[in-house]
Formats: C-alpha cells, sequence, structure tokens
C-alpha cells in the first residue's frame, strides 16, 4: 500500500511537472508594420508595456504596408496576424476587401484626433504624419540655394539632376507629390491629366531617379546625387539620426496628410487580445513612448512629445489646419490605371 501511495505520488508530481509549461506558457500575438525605424522603437520600448501586463510575447511581422495587405488577402480565411499598422490609403482598401473587423468601442477612442478615427471605428490612426519637402542642406550651402517654399520647387530648372521622386506606383510619399503638384497644376484626384501631361515639361527633366521608396535616399544624399525629394517630418528626422545634412519644410501650399492607421484583423485567432493590443496602441502612453524612441507623431491628443520635437513641429493643432487631405475613396478607385500609366509614361 505504501508503495502504491508511492508511485500515484511520483506520478501526480510528474503529471503536473508535464502540465506546468503549458499552463505557464506565454501566448504569442503578430503584428505587422514597417521593419526599420518603427519596427526598432516599438519591439524595444513600446510593446514590452503590453507584454508585461498581458503575459504575451507580441511579434512584429516588418513589411511595406503593401506587402503586409498581400500576406492577409493571401490567408483572409485564416490569418496569423492579428493587428496592422497599415498606411491610409492602403488601409482603405484593406477596409474595402473586408480584412479589418470594427474597433470595440473603448473610451480611448474618444482621446483620438477626430479625423483619426476612421468611418465606423473600422481602424483608427497610430501615427500622424505629413507628407511635404526635405532638402540636402549641404548641397544647397554649397550652391547657395535658399530652401525650398512650394510643391512648384520640383519643377524649377536650378534643380536639375537634383531632384528624386518616389514611384507613384509604389511609395505613399511619390504618390503624395504627384498629387500635390498636379493641384497646382489645376488637377483633382478625380482629374490627374494635368500633371501626367505637362510632368515631361515641368518635374521630368529635375528627376536624376526614380525609387521605389525611400530606402535609397541615405546613400543618395552622402553622394550629393539626392538635393529636393518628398518625404515627412519622422522619416528627415530618421536621416538626421545617421548625422545626414538634411531638414524639412512644409510647403507654403501645405503638406499632405499622412496617418499610418491600425486595425484589428478580421478572423483572427484571438479577436479579444487583438482588441486589447488595439486600445493599448493608440492609447497616451503608449504613444508617448513611440514619440520619445521613435519621434512618432501621436493621434491621440493627450499624449506628449519630446520638447525638441515639440519645438520642431509647433503646435500639432495649428498644423493640421493648413494639411491637405486626399480623398483616397477616388484615388483607389483610379489607382491601377494610374500606375500603369506612370510606369508607361513617367517611369519609360
Amino acid at each position: 500500500m505504501k508503495l502504491f501511495r508511492t508511485i500515484a505520488a511520483l506520478a501526480a508530481l510528474c503529471a503536473f511537472g508535464a502540465a506546468a509549461p503549458a499552463w505557464s506558457q506565454t501566448k504569442t500575438i503578430y503584428i505587422g508594420m514597417n521593419g526599420g525605424p518603427m519596427e526598432k522603437a516599438y519591439t524595444s520600448q513600446v510593446l514590452p508595456d503590453f507584454e508585461k501586463a498581458n503575459n504575451v510575447k507580441v511579434v512584429v511581422v516588418p513589411g511595406t504596408s503593401s506587402d503586409i495587405l498581400a500576406k492577409l488577402l493571401a490567408n483572409k480565411a485564416n490569418p496569423q496576424i492579428h493587428v496592422v499598422f497599415l498606411d491610409d490609403g492602403v488601409m482603405a482598401r484593406a477596409v474595402s476587401m473586408g480584412v479589418c473587423q470594427k474597433l470595440d468601442d473603448a473610451p480611448v477612442l474618444k482621446e483620438l484626433y477626430p479625423f483619426a478615427r476612421m468611418k465606423d471605428d473600422m481602424g483608427a490612426g497610430v501615427q500622424l504624419g505629413m507628407t511635404g519637402i526635405a532638402y540636402n542642406k549641404k548641397l544647397f550651402a554649397e550652391k547657395g540655394w535658399a530652401p525650398p517654399t512650394s510643391w512648384m520647387d520640383f519643377a524649377d530648372p536650378k534643380y536639375k539632376g537634383k531632384v528624386v521622386f518616389q514611384s507613384e506606383s509604389s511609395s505613399t510619399f511619390g504618390l503624395h507629390g504627384f498629387l500635390a503638384i498636379n493641384r497646382l497644376m489645376g488637377g483633382s484626384e478625380q482629374n490627374v491629366e494635368p500633371a501626367f501631361t505637362k510632368w515631361s515639361s515641368t518635374v521630368g527633366p529635375n528627376v536624376i531617379e526614380y525609387i521605389p521608396n525611400s530606402a535609397k535616399i541615405s546613400e543618395m544624399v552622402q553622394t550629393g546625387e539626392a538635393g529636393l525629394f518628398p518625404l515627412t517630418p519622422t522619416g528627415v528626422s530618421d536621416l538626421q539620426d545617421k548625422g545626414l545634412p538634411v531638414a524639412y519644410v512644409n510647403p507654403k501650399e501645405g503638406p499632405v496628410l499622412l496617418l499610418v492607421d491600425l486595425c484589428v484583423v478580421n478572423n483572427n485567432p484571438d479577436p479579444a487580445l487583438a482588441q486589447k493590443l488595439a486600445q493599448f496602441l493608440v492609447s497616451a502612453p503608449a504613444q508617448t513612448k513611440a514619440a520619445e524612441v521613435g519621434k512618432q507623431i501621436p493621434t491621440n491628443r493627450l499624449a506628449k512629445m519630446p520638447p525638441a520635437m515639440q519645438q520642431s513641429l509647433g503646435n500639432v493643432e495649428d498644423l493640421l489646419h493648413k494639411v491637405t487631405v486626399v480623398d483616397w475613396d477616388a484615388i483607389n478607385a483610379h489607382r491601377a490605371q494610374w500606375d500603369t500609366r506612370w510606369n508607361r509614361q513617367i517611369e519609360q
């Protein structure tokens, strides 16, 4: 009998030992976002707070907005990604394709700037941005050029061979620059004929290279090839952190609003936890940290920016009165035709 009790006790102990790791195992949740500085900021400083509070591991799946959307569409019925960050134009497409589920009606949503809440709360802005003009300060000083002031400076003949433009077909920055110039030529998102017709005699001759994204800009600034290019304040800050002589200017006509939106992926494996992560990411504490370590401009009105960043940007409320907001429904309805025409006519 004593032997039996001993064997039973040992068996129970072994069973507990086998079950303990499973019982204490940390859940894993996946978030899709841009790699590079954004991924580094979130994985090093922002996401650990959520992980500790919820006994969960958050794994970043890096990629461009278009890459991440393609992954989601390929696994629409059984997605492995729980939450995604997408540029606002790509997010509009994602929502229209049924990729996102409605955000829970949490109090934190009321802390966001009104423009950061997507229609029907299908997503929310997590980072405020704007596309304006970046320039190579060293090159400008050597040439004796004053800083640029207008979108139409991209067409100034003195910058011949010194303009780098991101492709409209693959970059939001390039698309924004193209649309801003199109507006000044008399067009709109419903009519891009002015820019397409006049590009070859205005901006086109100044462009040394069309690039698919902004990754090559740092190299081109170092070699002196890149003098002028569309970019965001955050993008410029990243280049400055590398020691590059670049500066950002808001065009007098206004920069173009660029939001990075988040959404909870439809049919994801753990919707409750995904909703919780989304609420955390738009909260003031999370966005304050993202501003401190990643120079991300908050969409939560209660979040704080570092003094140097605040001084550089000025009053965000005032800045928002000057931004141009593009019509993503009109853009997405015609984007495929524009892309084909851009690749054939502009980047031929």
